[in-house]
């Protein structure tokens, strides 16, 4: 008899698709995914960290495949989606990590900013799912992981862009909920707060008066791991979620449950 663990949280036969499979967050659940059995194809630009990445998997004896594919075109989506489909034999899991972000006020925001953040953060995401909508529905069903962002739902200055990019990711998240909940298709967003990464640990955390400021607004008071990323996006990838679909998972350190004046102390 196989254990609870195995019946709901298991993913032995199963291909997963992950996109910014080179940056912290998405090398994280990569080999988490491959640690709990499914064969995961890596998508990223730089070769490097995607075969490193490769060689943790397979390390742990686990199963990836590289597929270096730009998705800043409607085109390349497509492309990606048929090659991973292609490599995998099916595709029952897409994960949409890739991301870049700008922090600048509006004022200086460039066209070329808005068009990049645009077309990687929220314009790839629609045709990847699009395209990946197709694959699964003909399988008989599957999962779809978006990658959103505390920005989903809460304003931030200085990030206008990515927080367009995040809040629209949340809305489009809910719709395509909708309408392919009678595909049996799961969409979901994963909405991370202030991860430390190599991105994170400079411009964010690495400046004196943004790390004060976080550090005084998270309850829990530190960043967050990419590591602690990993039980929420195994539940969403899972048949622990058969039921869940269309929602905004936060995970933040307590971030987006709101402030507190009590005193040091005080209970």
């Amino acid at each position: 008899m196989s254990s609870i663990f195995q019946r709901l949280f298991s993913l032995h036969g199963k291909s997963v698709l992950i996109t910014g499979a080179s940056g912290g967050i998405g090398s994280t659940l990569a080999t988490a995914f491959a640690e709990a059995g499914a064969t995961v194809a890596l998508n990223g630009l730089t070769l490097e960290k995607l075969e490193a990445a490769k060689r943790k998997i397979d390390a742990a004896g686990g199963s990836a495949v590289i597929l270096r594919q730009d998705i800043q075109t409607v085109e390349g989506c497509r492309e990606l989606i048929a090659s991973a489909q292609a490599k995998l034999g099916r595709l029952d899991i897409l994960v949409n990590c890739a991301g870049v972000n700008r922090r600048k006020p509006i004022s200086q925001i460039t066209e070329d900013d808005y068009d990049t953040i645009t077309q990687i953060n929220l314009r790839s995401v629609f045709f990847l799912c699009q395209t990946a909508h197709q694959v699964m529905q003909q399988q008989g069903g599957g999962k779809i992981i978006n990658i959103g962002s505390v920005t989903s739902t809460d304003g931030l200055g200085g990030v206008s862009v990515y927080g367009i990019t995040k809040s629209g990711v949340a809305q489009l998240t809910k719709t395509m909920a909708l309408e392919w909940a009678k595909d049996n298709i799961q969409v979901n967003c994963l909405a991370p707060g202030f991860i430390m990464t190599q991105l994170t640990e400079t411009g964010l955390w690495g400046d004196p008066h943004r790390k004060q400021w976080l550090s005084e607004r998270i309850p829990a008071a530190r960043p967050g791991k990419p590591e602690e990323l990993v039980g929420a996006a195994l539940l969403l990838a899972s048949n622990a979620s058969s039921y869940i679909t269309g929602q905004i998972l936060n995970v933040d350190g307590g971030y987006l449950a709101g402030g507190s004046w009590l005193r040091e102390g005080e209970v």
